[in-house]
């Protein structure tokens, strides 16, 4: 046993000295960006982690790098990664807080790791596997939402994982009374999670009591929350603190490795000697390592600069059984599809019924979640990352917001911030738009929020082509994040054509195809862009612009609003030299001014550009007032023939 014990302490003396290394790089100039140390609480990482083995799965923090040495025992790749050389863990481009190897994931966003780590324990869990995730937090992040939801969500999945709470008493800097009320295990509790509670001041207690909770986990294949009191002896990062320096100097007195080198002397020198010897190597074997280049770094996205047009005659189906059956082909054919949502189970089926019986059919891959946008985007987030196909419901696009940390800080970064080792085929398809009096929260066109985002691909689904081909390509060829926007009036319409005379419908080879509806003996004055469910209403313009105002549009029809391709119009609006835009989104900062930006980017005389969308004023639900705020068909016909009489 104390040979065992020993060797723990060998352990976080190693994790101390690459700290202090790290520290001293830093105060040199050696290093970029920051870092943040674990000094005094090494102990922590070393109870728990040497009770994991490799099918378990870390996911941890800004304060990481104590984790990483304890779970993976890899000195040269961490050291490596900091000196942003090639030959670090994720190619030096994590750098301290952002690290991936295999089964060890960290990121520095609080609170948004949980979620993600209950998503591999829940992958872990669907393939029969035994073993856990383990996610690191500090007693700081118990003020994130994000905690309480998946808090909430293991418990009644019964997922296999361990939350551990390294309570060191700061929140950066802010001491805990001022930050926290009530009690860190009591809030565990609340959810009917197992607890178990040790100290690093009590070596062997602090080792049972980790021994204890990881065999729960792992037996029970329940989730348990451990609380470890711990002290970080060093500043919360680099050099910024304001903590009492006798209040630090008393806890320096009780840290075991302190109090391990006054009663060992010989062991400790021992130890200590060799971590220098081990440290001193690593940086002699990578001095001379290259780093990561740009064009390394850098995905190259061919755009296809030819497209072919066919004539195209829609199916007739309903627009919501396409999705449906998309969604059932999907479970059938490939066990690694889940599908997740808010009340999405039968009989409720889904605010649209998009869902209907799946969950009858496939109980286990259709989950119906609670209220937790963000928890359950991140839980899904988790499940793409190990390997399986997450498609999530978000009941209202307007609620996309509270699920945009998950998106933004972890599925859009996960590929380049990891060195694309891994990736996150994660699809979030979700209703938007007004027309049906939901008023100014359940009405919004909030696609302009998606638009830019790192590694992703958006949608927008419209009447004239089938959404299940559009779904079908997304599986075929997307690695990353996409999101799909389904319009609520469209649901249950049929995918069908709006009848124009001496009109023609095309449909472009793209994997997202672009309707065109174009004039069969004319050419066009003008160019109009539009996409969604207003596409429909544009379509019923074109007879009245003809016929009332004699200007000829040709309407091409977007599946894909980004990455932008304006390759199926461009060459339309170079010829017309006038482009509008009609969307649904908000007029200012929609998704229109990208489309004008880079169609102008080419064509260098424009005669004219116009956008045309919803009024920047929250959507009313007095169905009057709505129909003055959201772009209708009078309106659009109005703005084009002021526009094009002008010019």
């Amino acid at each position: 046993m104390k040979e065992k014990i020993f060797g723990y302490y060998r352990e976080a003396i190693i994790i101390r000295e690459v700290e202090e290394t790290f520290l001293r790089m830093f105060s040199e100039g050696k290093l970029n960006g920051t870092v943040h140390t674990c000094i005094g609480q090494e102990l922590s990482a070393v109870s728990v982690c040497n009770n994991l083995s490799d099918k378990d799965f870390v996911v941890s923090n800004h304060r990481c790098h104590g984790h990483y040495i304890a779970f993976k025992k890899d000195i040269k790749g961490l050291i490596a990664e900091l000196m942003g050389k090639k030959s670090g863990i994720c190619g030096g481009i994590g750098s301290s807080q952002h690290i991936y190897n295999k089964n060890f994931l960290s990121n520095g966003i609080q609170g948004g790791i949980v979620p993600i780590a209950a998503g591999i324990a829940f992958s872990k869990k669907l393939k029969n596997e035994n073993g856990i995730a383990v996610v690191f937090i500090g007693d700081g992040t118990l003020g994130e939402g994000a905690v309480y939801e998946t808090m909430n969500i293991i418990s009644l999945l019964e997922l296999p994982i361990l939350i551990v709470c390294e309570n060191n008493l700061y929140a950066q800097s802010t001491y805990i009374s001022e930050n926290m009320s009530g009690s860190i295990l009591n809030r565990a509790k609340s959810f009917n999670l197992n607890t178990f509670e040790c100290e690093t001041f009590d070596v062997e207690q602090l080792f049972s009591v980790t021994e204890s909770a990881v065999d729960f986990v792992r037996i029970k294949r329940k989730p348990a929350f451990c609380l470890i009191n711990t002290y970080r002896l060093s500043a919360h990062s680099k050099g910024d603190d304001n903590r009492d320096k006798e209040e630090i100097l008393n806890y320096e007195k009780r840290d075991p490795v302190n109090i391990f080198k006054e009663k060992h002397k010989d062991e400790y020198t021992t130890y200590f000697n060799e971590a220098v010897q081990l440290i001193n190597t690593v940086f002699k074997s990578i001095e001379n390592d290259c780093n990561l280049n740009f064009v390394e770094y850098k995905d190259t996205n061919l755009t296809n600069n030819k497209i072919e047009w066919k004539n195209y005659n829609p199916s007739g189906g309903k627009y919501s059984d396409s999705i449906y059956t998309f969604l059932s082909n999907s479970l059938n054919n490939t066990e690694n599809t889940v599908i997740l949502g808010e009340d999405i189970h039968s009989p409720y089926g889904g605010a649209f019924k998009i869902t209907r019986d799946l969950s009858d059919i496939f109980p286990s891959r259709v989950i119906s979640t609670p209220i937790s946008e963000s928890a359950i985007t991140g839980l899904s987030n988790g499940l793409a990352i190990s390997g399986f196909r997450p498609i999530l419901e978000i009941m209202f696009g307007d609620f996309i917001t509270l699920a945009l940390d998950q998106i933004i800080n972890h599925a859009s970064k996960f590929y380049h911030m990891y060195n694309k080792q891994i990736n996150c085929p994660l699809i979030v398809r979700t209703p938007m738009g007004g027309r049906r009096g939901y008023g100014p929260t359940h009405s919004q066109s909030l696609e302009n929020l998606l638009y830019g985002i790192d590694n992703t691909t958006l949608i927008s689904l419209n009447r004239f082509y089938e959404p299940k081909e559009i779904y079908n390509s997304l599986i075929m060829h997307e690695k990353h994040p996409v999101f799909v926007i389904e319009n609520k009036t469209d649901y249950g319409k049929k995918i069908s054509q709006v009848q124009i005379e001496n009109y023609c419908y095309e449909i472009s080879d793209e994997k997202y195809p672009t309707i065109k509806i174009r004039p069969l003996y004319s050419k066009p004055d003008i160019v109009i862009v539009t996409y969604g469910g207003i596409s429909s209403i544009v379509a019923e313009c074109v007879d009245e612009l003809i016929n009332l105002h004699e200007i000829i549009p040709v309407v091409y029809v977007l599946s894909k609003l980004y990455p932008l391709d304006v390759i199926p119009f461009i060459k339309d609006a170079e010829y017309c030299r006038n482009i509008i835009i009609v969307e649904e989104c908000k007029k200012e900062g929609g998704v229109g001014n990208h489309i004008i930006m880079k169609a102008a980017e080419i064509v260098k005389n424009l005669n004219f550009s116009l956008v045309i969308g919803s009024v920047n004023l929250p959507i009313p639900s007095v169905r009057e007032l709505e129909e003055e705020v959201l772009p209708g068909k009078a309106r659009i016909i109005k703005e084009i023939v002021n526009k094009y009489n002008e010019n």
